[in-house]
């Protein structure tokens, strides 16, 4: 799921999460029935709804809803046509020729100048999009044909998942270009539905534009089972959605703690996301403790990162292999064993001493409170174990929104305890490298040399053939210390009263279908 959380999936505040959707249960049976309304709980507000000035899965999530992309993607992970009927790519270039009667939700056609004008957008580092470098590299240049309906696009250096990329991006039609604005809480985009109704932080109402007919792959309009209408509520406790969800007043849920285990049986359908949701980053700007590799290495050490994941995932997570969402990824090399200093408690409070030259070591430390009741147990693990190291931690818990300011760089933090979730590596690169908010997305002032070289060798290789190259790009951020991943968790899609598929973590609007 790309979020930050960052569509990732940051837990379920993922900086830019994606993952594929697999598991059991019919949802209650394959009775299709028109007209129905599609209700499904979001763990917090998705705040700013335009989609390339956003960095969280949530309003990755809505903005499915809203806008459509190039490229659709198969719940195991294939390219299939969007408002692309077909492209073709080639390391610095890709060419994509636009579906036929593509509409807007304000009625006007969608064009390839339309096109052009969002990747132009975002590529140019003055517009300070949060989507740059995950989607549309810096410095991207794209022409449109709007006669032959193609757009062409030339980027400044090799990427590896061009097409991938630039496929993903939402597109936002002209008069959103022209006046973004009006984008903040509202919508103009070609989606499958419209916004009628935004109530932030309690719920936003959808209807289904019945001229759809250019979803991903072969969708068709008038399919049965498709919802007239789609509320989305906002429901932060999760104890609370599973409640809504037995009772039947909600269709559909991400569930990142225990409670998903209370929807079990034929009445359920359930969708599996193994994912990276315990990650541990280190703020490095010039000035604050953690910008000492040395003080980062004694606090790493002088945690026991596997009681850590097995109370922050309530003893069902796994060890993190890597730093992207295993069943997306091209490359499976395992990059953190043996990465990552060992526990060493005594040995984690002299090197703590030596790292501050004895003075007193204060640290902030946030958690995303939307990451289950696990994330809170773990925060407090953190600060019970570094206090026996020396080092005094306040805890600050965080919201969805909060999650966002620390993106943006609007929010006061040493130490973050939240995921960010991409379906690609080349996706991590604006995170780590770059410059940092306003005019990046480099958060957390990261400076790692080992990793932009190794990262502009993987991207001269098309597709998993520059794999190794990627391996040895994390590896580099990991034994810099820039992002400790401590554990992979299954965070499920549970759904009753209807069918769906995941599509990079989220769910897909085009795939639900309302059961009687």
């Amino acid at each position: 799921m790309k979020a930050l959380g960052l569509t990732a999936v940051l837990g379920a505040a993922v900086l830019t999460m994606s993952a594929c959707g697999g598991g059991s249960g019919d949802s209650g049976g394959t009775n299709l029935v028109n007209g129905k309304t599609f209700v499904m709980a979001l763990p917090g507000d998705p705040g700013n709804l335009d989609p390339h000035f956003t960095s969280l899965s949530v309003t990755g999530q809505v903005g499915r809803f809203l806008y459509d992309s190039l490229l659709g993607f198969a719940p195991d992970g294939r390219l299939l046509p969007g408002l692309a009927a077909s492209w073709e790519s080639a390391g610095t270039t890709a060419t994509f020729t636009l579906r036929k009667n593509v509409t807007c939700s304000d009625g006007s056609a969608l064009t390839a100048s339309t096109v052009a004008a969002n990747i132009n957008f975002v590529g140019d580092v003055k517009n300070a999009s949060t989507r740059i470098g995950t989607y549309v590299p810096a410095g991207a240049k794209a022409t449109a044909d709007d006669s032959a309906g193609t757009v062409a696009v030339t980027v400044p250096a090799p990427d590896a998942f061009l097409d991938r990329n630039l496929g993903g991006l939402p597109i936002v039609c002209d008069s959103g270009l022209k006046d973004r604005a009006k984008l903040k809480q509202n919508a103009l985009g070609s989606g499958m539905f419209t916004l009628t109704e935004a109530v932030p932080d309690d719920h936003y109402t959808l209807t289904r534009r019945k001229e759809y007919a250019w979803g991903p792959g072969d969708f068709k309009a008038g399919q049965a089972g498709l919802p007239d209408k789609v509320v989305l509520r906002v429901v932060a406790n999760e104890a609370t959605t599973a409640n809504l969800m037995l009772s039947g007043e909600v269709n559909a849920a991400r569930f990142t703690g225990p409670d998903g285990q209370r929807l079990q049986g034929a009445a359920y359908l359930k969708r599996d996301i193994m994912a990276p949701t315990g990650e541990m980053w280190f703020n490095q700007k010039p000035g604050l403790p953690t910008a000492a590799l040395d003080l980062r290495r004694a606090l790493v050490q002088a945690l026991d990162l596997a009681q850590l994941r097995q109370v922050f995932a309530s003893g069902r997570g796994g060890p993190p292999t890597g730093l992207v969402v295993p069943a997306t990824s091209p490359c499976r090399q395992d990059t953190v064993t043996g990465n990552l200093p060992t526990f060493d408690a005594a040995g984690a409070k002299t090197a703590v001493a030596a790292a501050s030259n004895g003075k007193p070591v204060k640290l902030t430390v946030a958690f995303d409170t939307s990451s289950g009741p696990g994330a809170q147990a773990a925060a407090e693990l953190v600060q019970q174990q570094w206090a026996a190291a020396g080092v005094q931690v306040e805890l600050k818990s965080v919201t969805e929104t909060q999650i966002g300011q620390i993106a943006s760089g609007q929010f006061a933090w040493d130490v973050a305890m939240f995921p960010i979730g991409v379906s690609l590596p080349s996706q991590l690169v604006p995170f780590f490298s770059g410059p940092t908010p306003p005019n990046g997305s480099n958060f957390a002032s990261v400076r790692n040399d080992a990793y932009v070289a190794a990262v502009t060798a993987a991207a001269r290789t098309p597709g998993d053939g520059g794999c190794d190259q990627w391996a040895a790009a994390e590896k580099a951020l990991l034994q810099h210390l820039d992002l400790v991943p401590f554990a992979n968790s299954n965070v499920p899609v549970y759904a009753r009263g209807s069918q769906l598929d995941l599509s990079t973590g989220d769910v897909d609007p085009a795939s639900i279908r309302m059961l009687g």
